[in-house]
């Protein structure tokens, strides 16, 4: 399931982003791949102990706990601390799939990284290629959004960035730990939380929307992971 969360930065947070970027110093994004990955990889990465990185990987945090859709789609438990890349002409990042498992830096602790998300700091007209490319069972689905929007996808996805060949992208990305783990069982409870919201707002006080809540409510009871 892949879903585009709309305006999760405001134009001023992207503003704020571009701003610290500029001055930030950029290193080889290998400094955090896996073995598979660093064998495709090719962008340039914020440290993830560079001041910057904290400032706005804390701004991105406040941002999703105010996102409904965000918290509908993923139904989050830990979020793994946003990190930040950008793609100069002629970078890339060939087939892959994420590390199932990441530890979180000066925490001590790890997490399945169930749903990952990129979130766009460059608008789409400054820069040619770039596409993220996700595959899944009905194709190739080719992403590039407005900057402040994101995109969820399951972490479980081949997945790909093609070559830059003009400008620069620029994006903040992350992974998720659902308190739902199966894929299905997530999609499903989002489906069901996307009506429910559907037909209270075009049939609000509707009897079935009560009913409709507490199987949602029930299924997440049944399936949530604490």
């Amino acid at each position: 399931m892949m879903v585009h969360v709309p305006n999760v930065l405001t134009p001023e947070q992207v503003a704020r982003c571009r701003e610290a970027m500029e001055r930030a110093a950029w290193v080889d994004g290998n400094i955090t791949a896996g073995h598979q990955a660093g064998k495709a990889k090719h962008n340039l990465q914020l440290p993830e102990e560079a001041p910057e990185t904290r400032e706005l990987s804390n701004m991105v945090i406040d941002a999703l706990a105010r996102s409904s859709l965000f918290m509908s789609a993923v139904l989050p438990k830990q979020v793994f601390p946003p990190m930040f890349n950008r793609y100069d002409a002629g970078m890339k990042f060939d087939n892959h799939v994420d590390n199932a498992v990441r530890g979180i830096p000066g925490m001590g602790m790890r997490i399945r990284t169930d749903v990952s998300s990129t979130l766009f700091i460059s608008s789409p007209e400054d820069y040619d290629g770039g596409e993220l490319i996700v595959d899944d069972t009905y194709g190739a689905h080719s992403v590039k959004l407005p900057a402040g929007d994101m995109i969820v996808y399951p972490s479980t996805s081949l997945h790909r960035v093609t070559p830059i060949t003009r400008g620069a992208r620029i994006a903040s990305f992350f992974w998720t730990q659902s308190m739902i783990r199966d894929e299905g069982q997530r999609a499903m409870l989002f489906d069901l939380d996307m009506s429910i919201m559907r037909l209270s707002n075009d049939h609000p006080g509707h009897k079935s929307i009560v009913s409709l809540t507490a199987v949602y409510h029930n299924l997440l009871r049944q399936w949530a992971e604490l």
